[in-house]
């Protein structure tokens, strides 16, 4: 079983040097923006859940403000954060936790899942131009990317599509239309960014349509139809 803080929150090694307000020393610790991927991967493995997940639930869903989940660390990590405003939420960090708690029926229609859902649709309304901790929604958030590993269309409209009242939200129907127009003639989709690490993988072809990512795009829209529909 992976390590576990006493606050909660499942830990992975991290360094952060003395200049960005770090130790400097390799810890088991946790960032919001790793702990919730954790305890996603172990829910995956165990729906049930044991005491331990249970924990970390509580934790992770202790964390969230009002307007969605800012850059939090390990108080041992001293004055770390990330290149943001402390007021702000961090976009990324709010996929990770929403990915985690779609893994639990009861958190699907949750106060804590629907200020996570707000702060990454108001982010996807508001003007181009807008950032929080260097997440945008520009030009590069819009091209089709896989695995889901970073913030881009494609991840967040995986995430938000298992919370059926995001699904109803204008809003999200709107950025499943954004993706539905790369489509090509046939309706297939091709990928607009690629990690050099899959290259060859049908996913990370620029210039050929992926099954794979058809697929994706597919799943996410049999979502959202039923609940519109």
């Amino acid at each position: 079983m992976a390590h576990q803080s006493l606050e909660g929150a499942f830990q992975s090694v991290v360094n952060v040097s003395r200049a960005f307000g770090g130790t400097g020393e390799d810890l088991w610790t946790w960032v919001v923006c790793d702990a919730p991927t954790l305890l996603y991967t172990l829910l995956e493995m165990n729906p049930g859940g044991d005491v331990r997940m249970h924990y970390a639930l509580n934790h992770l869903v202790g964390l969230v403000d009002d307007n969605g989940y800012h850059c939090k660390v390990d108080p041992r990590l001293g004055k770390f954060r990330g290149p943001g405003s402390k007021f702000d939420p961090c976009p990324i960090a709010n996929v990770f936790a929403l990915k985690a708690l779609s893994q639990v029926p009861e958190m699907l229609d949750s106060p804590t899942a629907h200020v996570a859902v707000e702060m990454l649709l108001r982010h996807w309304a508001s003007p181009p131009g807008q950032k929080y901790y260097l997440f945008g929604i520009g030009s590069d958030f819009r091209k089709l990317k896989y695995p889901f590993v970073w913030y881009d269309i494609l991840h967040v409209a995986e995430v938000l599509s298992r919370f059926p009242f995001a699904c109803a939200d204008p809003r999200f129907q709107s950025l499943i239309e954004a993706i539905i127009a790369q489509a090509n003639p046939d309706g297939l989709y091709t990928a607009g960014s690629m990690y050099q690490s899959w290259k060859g993988w049908s996913f990370a072809d620029k210039k050929n349509p992926s099954p794979w990512l058809t697929f994706l795009v597919l799943r996410v829209k049999k979502r959202m139809d039923r609940v519109i529909h």
